[in-house]
């Protein structure tokens, strides 16, 4: 990953987000003095969505690669997976596009399409997905792409990586303020 793909992991009450701040601040080596407040550091809140997380890579407007979160560093590159998911453009539609650019999000099987998929899967007489989660990740690793898009997964964007010195075009959205 060109940046870090980290993740919040499971907190369930404000004492476990707290310790997971001050974890951070500790990897950030900002670990305020006693007595002095806590630092404010720019965060991003999602909703949740119970999928895989994915890393999309554009060059000059083109999906080039995708990945899974893996370690945060590395993850499994499954481009041509991802390139059969419909919500995922393979180019993007910009005037002057930026070199590089990488999209965060989340694919996953809406439940109406998993209780779908499982009602063609009994009607086979094949063993049921347990969860939409779990039948996604498996999706996303398949070795034939028409596997992937014949099980109609989805993709949310929540996040967006550009250069620092890019600038759209006449005709492009304007750059994003955050």
């Amino acid at each position: 990953h060109r940046i870090p793909l980290l993740s919040l992991d499971n907190a369930f009450s404000l004492d476990e987000l707290e310790a997971w701040y001050a974890r951070l601040l500790k990897v950030l080596d900002r670990t305020p003095a006693a007595g002095e407040p806590l630092p404010a550091l720019p965060m991003v809140g999602e909703l949740k969505i119970d999928g895989n997380a994915l890393a999309l890579s554009y060059e000059h407007g083109v999906l080039v690669r995708a990945a899974t979160r893996g370690d945060g560093e590395q993850g499994e590159e499954i481009t041509a997976n991802v390139r059969t998911i419909g919500s995922v453009p393979l180019r993007l539609l910009l005037e002057h596009p930026p070199e590089w650019l990488e999209v965060r999000g989340e694919a996953f099987i809406p439940d109406g399409t998993f209780a779908a998929i499982n009602a063609e899967r009994e009607a086979r007489g094949e063993a049921l997905f347990a969860n939409p989660r779990n039948a996604c990740a498996g999706t996303l690793r398949q070795l034939d792409p028409r596997v992937v898009a014949a099980r109609r997964l989805d993709f949310f964007a929540y996040t967006l990586h550009l250069p620092d010195d890019w600038e759209p075009g006449a005709g492009d959205p304007p750059r994003p303020s955050s």
